[in-house]
């Protein structure tokens, strides 16, 4: 079963028991950041310079990735120059989530639980139905990380957004960051790909660094 990256890192982000999400906030980022990658990919968003635009609305067939398109084209062809993929990233992250959440219900990867928070707010949590695709993925990256295989371009990049949004422990529970940062820091700068890609990663990196940075600032404020 084919998953896009955002949906990887929801699988990685969800609590296999409770269905609970792990380091909430910054997987929303990097599950935003993962839907552009994907879309970078196919050719249908240039990421450069810090700045998103649409190269092609062909839709990809991946109703995930083809409702996120829109969206972006709709939303930028309204501003009055290049949006940058900060404002895109703060806009959509927590739908993005939803989203991506929504679509691993759909495959029957997780089940929607409906639970009582204190007793009183109703919440809907999504523990793990069919682990075969997790268990796959966390063998990936194990074997790319700690084992030292080549990565294909997909999981190099989908490493690069688990640590540009710092989500080592959800990623890597067992191992001590310091052990693995020096692989990912590799991973994430190496010449895995076309210099597009390389750029698009980069800058989408940059940009997660900033709203995270924003979002300490504001919480602490």
């Amino acid at each position: 079963m084919t998953v896009t990256l955002a949906e990887e890192i929801m699988l990685l982000s969800l609590d296999d028991e409770s269905g609970a999400a792990k380091e909430k906030q910054s997987a929303a980022w990097a599950v935003a950041g993962g839907i552009l990658l994907d879309l970078v990919l196919a050719g249908r968003v240039a990421v450069d310079g810090g700045r998103l635009r649409v190269a092609d609305t062909t839709p990809t067939g991946v109703p995930l990735l083809d409702e996120r398109l829109r969206q972006i084209a709709e939303w930028a062809g309204r501003k009055s120059r290049v949006p940058k993929v900060t404002e895109w990233l703060t806009k959509d992250c927590h739908k993005a989530v939803k989203a991506a959440t929504d679509s691993l219900h759909g495959r029957g990867l997780v089940r929607a639980e409906q639970r009582r928070v204190m007793g009183i707010l109703p919440v809907t949590r999504y523990p793990e139905a069919d682990g075969s695709v997790e268990r796959e993925l966390r063998d990936r990256l194990r074997a790319v990380v700690l084992g030292g295989a080549v990565p294909d371009t997909r999981t190099a990049g989908l490493v690069a957004l688990l640590h540009g949004a710092k989500l080592h422990r959800v990623a890597f529970p067992d191992v001590p960051r310091k052990e693995i940062t020096p692989r990912l820091e590799a991973i994430a700068a190496g010449q895995w790909a076309a210099e597009d890609v390389r750029r698009a990663i980069h800058d989408m990196q940059a940009a997660m660094v900033v709203v995270m940075a924003a979002t300490v600032v504001t919480v602490a404020s």
